[in-house]
């Protein structure tokens, strides 16, 4: 994967999650923008995700483990995926796959009572010499040098390597062949050693038996469970070795499921040994044409050293990373190539919370959300619970509570302190989604301003202002907000002028509480905050057409006011004519004077319009002092748009995907003078879809925009543009 400059990672990273949908089972909700997220990496088109493998990383409680079980008991029951799980961690008296397997009708293996006769005739030549190979290197790495590897081939073609001590005894008495015997026995003996571990030594009885005791292969998961070993014994690569290689050459060949999953859980151990490492990078690499996704799981990519950690990162196109240190999350930011606003969240992410990176430009927070089932099924922290209560420590909820469905709060917000912190969905996955959960993307703008980056706040608050624009409308408070965003940029990166005319356009618009993402750093010279402008009522704002059905009822009251005011004056009831005349006039010139009266002025106009199967945006706001207009073009991130271009009053700028650009950054625009700020202006707008090539001509419009009213509209046709 080739990894984006730092700045244009950070900048296009954060935007992919707002409109980006993947297919396949539901696992949570970004906290970027509160939208489902769904993914089935198999389900996804392959020029988007070339690879299915997964990568999970987090520390202890990170919810790491929890959202693979998830994701498992989910492709099974959905679309009939089949597992094998090599469980190395467990809680009591079996492994933390266990439940989740048995309620799936699968079958947990307990590695202490696993045996296997690795040269047995059920099994095909190649699975064996595969198998007595990866034997040898679980426990003596340097036995199979060229001519051992000779001298075993020669032995396991022995009549009497039926059985591991069969083996044994052709390797070190040897029958005539192409070579001496006596010069077999020697090429031999360092196999004959390796493999004397299993019939004599500490690890008899795993592997020298006559049966083969070949595990299921027409079940939907199969779990290995290496929990109640010692995590220091010398039978767990061993173990680990026969039952990959039992996965690769027994397995896959005989599973008829439509797609397959290796879960590696404590990768680390299987990875570092010789044993294995060889067979699970060609697991993976291969991965794709045998229909497998290898699920690693693992605390850190640390422990596998720089070079490994690069290619098992390489080779993984889903990573998820939960809450790990700040130097953990720097060392595996750099090898992800995360974004940097991405690798500052990771220490703080809560538990069941991950930085989610598929393919190589999607980047997303999201936050795995269990059912009740998997909430008990997934569960791992029973002992801690009983040594908080025997400590006569409660955790604010008991265990049932812990599992239950959370109860919404006065907001409807979930309260979201679940067991492994991970929220619980009841029912059915057609929740309601928040509009927004936690959006970052104006604190991480002015944060980029705050330390000097002024080009790359910028280019955050206009893709901000951009999506929010096709997502909600010019006029919403979420495009708003982007505008106060837009001014405090300017101020902290020294225009002052433009954060003026900014915050003038935000006030023409009644929103001058548009900072509703949160409080922003404080920048001005004093520290007596200004009073709360109170919040405008909406009725004090009201559109051209109403004004136009209040001018003569205000007239009317006007003048009956008048005249009021005049037989107050005069009780008597001595008026003359020419008084009454006189009014009478006044109370006239009045009304007139209130219908010819011009409408509100807004500054801003905009709309959206679809060009060459693009939607975009186009938006064009007067400055304050109503000498200039600046009109600009836009379109959302995840559009296919090729081309943008804008021309009017003699002026034209553009904006073209450059290749390999993931998106269109730029939007073009174009500063016009204007000598009547209440005259409608109009522009030419040209949009290259997916099927622009550069030098042809782009598909174009003629847009009017209003000053006056905010609409744009076709300028031939004539038609409102939404």
């Amino acid at each position: 994967m080739i990894r984006l400059p730092s700045t244009h990672a950070a900048v296009t990273a954060p935007l992919v999650a707002s409109s980006t949908r993947f297919p396949g089972i539901p696992i949570g909700r970004s906290l970027l923008d509160g939208r489902p997220f769904h993914l089935s990496p198999v389900l996804v088109h392959d020029a988007v995700l070339p690879a299915t493998n997964s990568l999970a990383l987090g520390g202890l409680g990170s919810g790491k483990s929890t959202t693979a079980k998830a994701r498992a008991h989910r492709e099974i029951l959905h679309h009939d995926h089949q597992y094998v799980v090599i469980d190395s961690f467990g809680e009591g008296a079996s492994g933390e796959w266990a439940a989740l397997t048995r309620s799936l009708d699968g079958r947990v293996i307990d590695a202490r009572s696993f045996t296997l006769n690795p040269v047995s005739e059920l099994l095909p030549p190649e699975v064996r010499e595969q198998l007595v190979r990866s034997l040898i290197l679980a426990v003596e790495p340097t036995a199979l040098t060229p001519q051992a590897t000779h001298a075993l081939q020669h032995a396991l073609n022995n009549p009497k390597s039926t059985a591991l001590g069969g083996l044994v005894d052709a390797l070190t008495n040897p029958e005539e062949g192409r070579w001496p015997a006596a010069r077999l026995a020697e090429w031999g003996v360092g196999a004959a050693i390796a493999l004397s571990r299993y019939t004599d030594g500490s690890l008899r009885g795993l592997f020298d038996g006559e049966d083969a005791g070949l595990p299921p292969t027409d079940v939907s998961i199969v779990s290995f469970d290496f929990s109640r070993l010692d995590r220091n014994s010398p039978a767990i690569p061993s173990l680990m070795a026969a039952v990959t290689c039992w996965v690769e050459h027994v397995w896959l060949p005989q599973s008829t499921a439509v797609h397959r999953h290796l879960v590696l859980e404590e990768a680390w151990q299987i990875l570092l040994s010789p044993a294995t490492s060889e067979l699970i990078q060609r697991l993976l690499k291969n991965s794709r044409k045998a229909s497998l996704s290898l699920d690693v799981v693992m605390h850190t990519l640390s422990d596998l050293g720089e070079g490994k950690a690069r290619d098992l990162a390489r080779l993984c196109e889903i990573v998820h990373v939960g809450r790990l240190g700040p130097e953990e999350a720097a060392i595996v930011g750099v090898l992800l190539g995360l974004p940097q606003w991405a690798i500052d969240r990771i220490p703080r992410l809560g538990p069941g919370q991950a930085v989610w990176r598929v393919g190589p430009d999607y980047v997303d927070i999201i936050e795995t959300i269990l059912t009740e089932e998997e909430a008990t099924l997934t569960d791992t922290s029973g002992r801690r619970r009983k040594a908080q209560q025997a400590a006569g420590i409660t955790a604010g909820v008991t265990v049932e509570q812990e599992i239950a469905p959370p109860e919404p709060d006065d907001q409807g917000q979930d309260d979201g302190d679940q067991d492994d912190g991970l929220s619980i969905l009841s029912g059915e996955w057609d929740w309601d989604m928040p509009p927004n959960v936690l959006d970052i993307r104006h604190q991480d703008a002015i944060q980029a301003a705050q330390e000097g980056r002024c080009s790359e706040a910028a280019d955050l608050a206009a893709l901000g202002e951009r999506d929010d624009i096709a997502a909600h409308g010019i006029n919403s408070p979420e495009a708003v907000s982007w505008i106060s965003t837009r001014a405090l940029v300017a101020d902290l990166c020294g225009s002052p002028s433009q954060a003026a005319q900014l915050r003038a356009t935000v006030a023409r618009m009644g929103n001058n509480n548009a900072d509703w993402y949160g409080p922003a750093p404080d920048t001005s010279p004093t520290s007596h905050p200004e009073p709360e402008q109170p919040t405008p009522d909406p009725d004090d704002n009201p559109t051209p057409a109403s004004l136009r059905r209040l001018w003569p009822a205000a007239a009317v009251i006007l003048a009956l006011s008048l005249g009021i005011a005049f037989v107050w004056a005069h009780p008597g009831g001595d008026v003359t004519k020419a008084q009454q005349a006189e009014h009478t006039q006044q109370a006239r010139q009045t009304q007139e004077s209130k219908a010819e009266a011009p409408p509100p002025y807004k500054g801003e106009a905009g709309a959206s319009l679809s060009i060459d199967g693009v939607s975009a945006s186009v938006t064009a706001y007067w400055s304050e002092d109503e000498k200039r207009v600046i009109v600009s073009v836009s379109a959302p991130y995840d559009t296919v748009a090729q081309y943008l271009r804008i021309d009017g009053g003699g002026k034209t700028a553009t904006s073209e995907r450059g290749e390999g650009q993931a998106v269109l950054v730029e939007r073009p625009e174009i500063e016009l003078p204007v000598s009547d700020p209440r005259a409608d202006v109009t522009v030419r707008v040209a949009i290259g879809g997916a099927t622009w090539k550069e030098g042809s001509r782009a598909e174009s419009r003629e847009i009017r925009l209003s000053p006056v009213t905010g609409i744009a509209s076709d300028a031939k046709s004539g038609e409102e543009l939404g």
